[in-house]
C-alpha cells in the first residue's frame, strides 16, 4: 500500500446557515472559521446553505419558485414570441 495517498480525516462542525442546525462530523474540508462545540473543544467550522433541516425533501415544504416569470423574462430579453 503507498503511504501518504490518503486523505487526512478530522472533526468538523457543518453549520446549516437558514436554520442554525449544527452537527459535527469528520472530514477532510478545510475551514477558516472555528466554533466551540458542545462538548468544549473547538473545530473547525463550515457553513452550507442546505442541509437535511432546510432541503424541501427532507422537511416537505417547498419554495414556490416563478417559473412562469423567468420564462416571460426571458423571452421579453430575447426577443422571442
Amino acid at each position: 500500500m503507498k503511504k501518504d495517498i490518503h486523505p487526512q480525516y478530522r472533526d468538523v462542525v457543518f453549520q446549516d446557515i437558514s436554520t442554525d442546525f449544527a452537527f459535527l462530523t469528520r472530514s477532510t474540508i478545510t475551514a477558516k472559521d472555528t466554533i466551540q462545540w458542545t462538548d468544549g473543544k473547538e473545530y473547525p467550522l463550515v457553513k452550507v446553505e442546505v442541509s437535511s433541516q432546510s432541503h424541501p425533501f427532507y422537511t416537505g415544504k417547498q419554495k414556490i419558485v416563478d417559473t412562469a416569470g423567468r420564462v416571460d423574462r426571458f423571452r421579453r430579453k430575447y426577443g422571442l414570441s
